[in-house]
């Protein structure tokens, strides 16, 4: 009878050792993210956080790389909050737009955008006042649903170390189960 106790014991301990192993891992490579705002629309959708996509973003991959041109990046707010939004410009370039209803511009040529970046109010912020933006150390920042989005044509460039990983796939709800979009 000692024998079966004793061998609960140790499978309870390995299970546990196990969960917490894997809670470990999980902090330190993910970060869970619920959609809020409609800034990202269409790519992620949500006006709250009781109607939001769960967003799972991954850490690794900017351990040993820069996030990218239009990847879709979670960064924190200097209240905390956690928000994703789209890399536009990177360290080292200026970010234009000339005319209403085109493109941006980085370094003065046109670069093409994703589908989901609404152009329509995109024409606001920093990018109206017919002068570059400096991205300098920092990325630029936009939502797809420019109209709804506060990024970085009101707050400026983004520091490299408040975005804390790419978003990667949306975990809930379950009819919008998928990968996040590039």
């Amino acid at each position: 009878m000692k024998a079966v106790g004793w061998k609960i014991l140790r499978w309870t301990e390995r299970i546990l050792a196990l969960t917490g192993l894997a809670f470990l891992l999980f902090f330190l490579t993910c970060d869970l993210s619920i959609m809020y705002s409609g800034s990202m629309q269409p790519t992620l959708k949500g006006t709250s956080v009781y109607n939001g996509d769960w967003v799972l973003s991954e850490k690794p991959t900017y351990w040993w790389r820069n996030p990218r041109r239009w990847e879709v990046v979670t960064m924190i707010y200097a209240d905390g909050r956690r928000v994703m939004k789209r890399v536009a410009g990177l360290p080292g370039e200026r970010v234009s737009q000339t005319h209403s209803f085109q493109p941006i511009e980085i370094n003065g040529q046109p670069v093409e955008m994703p589908d989901s970046v609404d152009l329509k109010f995109l024409r606001l912020g920093n990018l109206c006042r017919d002068q570059p933006v400096e991205c300098g150390d920092g990325y630029y920042l936009l939502g797809d649903d420019t109209v709804d989005s506060d990024d970085s044509r009101f707050l400026g460039p983004v520091s490299r170390n408040l975005i804390v990983g790419r978003a990667c796939l949306i975990v809930w709800p379950r009819g919008r189960i998928g990968w996040v979009t590039r």
